[in-house]
């Protein structure tokens, strides 16, 4: 049986978000970041093409990691200056019907009731639409502006993570029963008091005793996302993520973690890799356009922003020294596959600002890419970056979609229903064995 491809943009509240340098382009709106009417329009085209989803990058620091300073970081427009995400999340719920949201937030740093009313508030403005990739953050710079001396290590975040789901689900999940809500206009009762339970918790890190202000939202919690690959990122990842984020590397090796995560978790779990696609009417089409998107990639802005990826300052090595790649705060998965490289090794996959290779082709050639990738890792679907906006994604929605609809390998029409309903064909809340499921009343 053929798996039809699940589709996510890609995207960050700021101009310079993985492909470095491609705000320079002429043709490229990405400075049009401060407007409501650029991700409207956003979130109108990737309707038009049928996106499972708009996943929502964001990071609470600057790259200061280069040369010791937020110089190149500022230069280069690398992920800097960056807004909100979740700001813009209603204007396009408002403009859309069926789109999902997936927005990132550092759970270090998030006050955990608040945030659980921002969620459910979003979810009940979004019709049910909502979705949060779960990350405890990587970078010193973010952790100095909550006000710590640096971050905490890599495994404790996990830990502080674990108390802090175990607190989500209470609140989203354990604080309203479903029959709460009367509205009872004759008899003047909104809420039946017998049906709403106070959350109490005492933690290592929190502490909380309160009523949730919140009535239960359509999904109650929102879909769950997480990215980490490393051998504690995986563990994370089959107990709480319904969706999994993974970076590409090789096919094998995304095999190798797609189904080392899925063993583990013994529950659904879609897996996304990330993909940057240029594609022509032709071969020579998109070659040519290849070209012309390099001579704007920035060589500088894509090494500020590996080197606070990774951890390491890639100033201070020659072209063919080789780099220590070892143990500390950054994201561990990148730095494990950084052992044996050289700088010049790095900067040779700068084809267009960053690691990431891109796919490029014809419509055909791209879309038998973008198969094989999923018939030969197991992966659901993608989450494409762009390059020029908005042009790289009207070019996949206008070009490859219809060859992978021709196919059977994407959707012709949206499903009904939450975010969580059309990704999974099944019911708008969590379902054993997931462990909110085991917290509702």
């Amino acid at each position: 049986m053929t798996r039809e491809i699940r589709l996510n943009a890609f995207d960050m509240a700021t101009i310079g978000h993985i492909q470095q340098g491609m705000w320079t382009h002429p043709r490229d709106r990405s400075l049009e970041y401060r407007t409501l009417d650029h991700w409207v329009d956003l979130a109108r085209l990737l309707e038009r093409g049928l996106f499972d989803g708009l996943f929502l990058a964001d990071v609470l620091g600057v790259y200061d990691v280069y040369e010791g300073a937020p110089d190149a970081a500022l230069r280069g427009a690398v992920q800097v200056p960056l807004l909100d995400p979740l700001a813009l999340v209603p204007a396009m719920a408002h403009a859309t019907q069926h789109l999902g949201f997936g927005v990132t937030c550092n759970l270090a740093f998030e006050p955990p009731w608040l945030f659980a009313r921002r969620m459910a508030s979003l979810d009940h403005l979004t019709a049910g639409r909502t979705g949060w990739n779960i990350v405890t953050g990587y970078l010193d710079s973010a952790a100095r502006a909550m006000g710590f001396s640096a971050q905490m290590a890599h495994d404790d975040r996990y830990d502080l993570a674990e108390e802090y789901m175990a607190l989500m689900y209470a609140l989203w999940e354990g604080g309203w029963e479903d029959g709460a809500v009367l509205a009872d206009r004759a008899r003047g009762i909104y809420t039946d008091p017998s049906r709403v339970h106070r959350v109490r918790h005492q933690g290592k890190q929190w502490q909380l005793d309160a009523v949730p202000l919140w009535e239960p939202s359509p999904q109650r919690t929102p879909v769950l996302y997480q990215a980490g690959a490393s051998e504690r990122g995986r563990a994370f990842a089959a107990r709480h993520a319904e969706c999994v984020f993974l970076n590409a590397g090789s096919k094998a090796n995304v095999a190798r973690l797609v189904g080392d995560i899925r063993a583990r978790a013994a529950r659904p779990i879609l897996a996304f890799v990330g993909a940057t696609v240029v594609v022509g009417r032709t071969t020579k089409d998109a070659r040519d356009r290849l070209e012309e998107y390099r001579r704007h990639a920035s060589t500088e802005a894509a090494l500020a922003h590996a080197s606070a990826s990774l951890g390491i300052d890639f100033s201070r090595y020659g072209l063919d020294e080789p780099i220590e790649a070892g143990p500390g705060n950054a994201i561990r998965s990148n730095v494990e596959a950084m052992r044996g490289w050289t700088k010049r090794k790095l900067i040779e996959q700068f084809v267009l600002g960053s690691r990431q290779p891109p796919i490029v082709g014809s419509a055909t050639e791209v879309a038998d890419e973008l198969q094989s990738w999923v018939d030969e890792t197991g992966v659901d679907g993608f989450n494409l970056s762009r390059t020029i906006v908005p042009e790289s994604l009207e070019s996949f929605i206008d070009l490859v979609v219809p060859v992978l609809q021709e196919r059977g390998r994407f959707k012709r029409a949206y499903g009904a229903g939450t975010y969580r309903e059309k990704l999974f064909g099944a019911g708008p809340r969590l379902a054993a064995p997931h462990p909110a499921a085991t917290i509702r009343i």
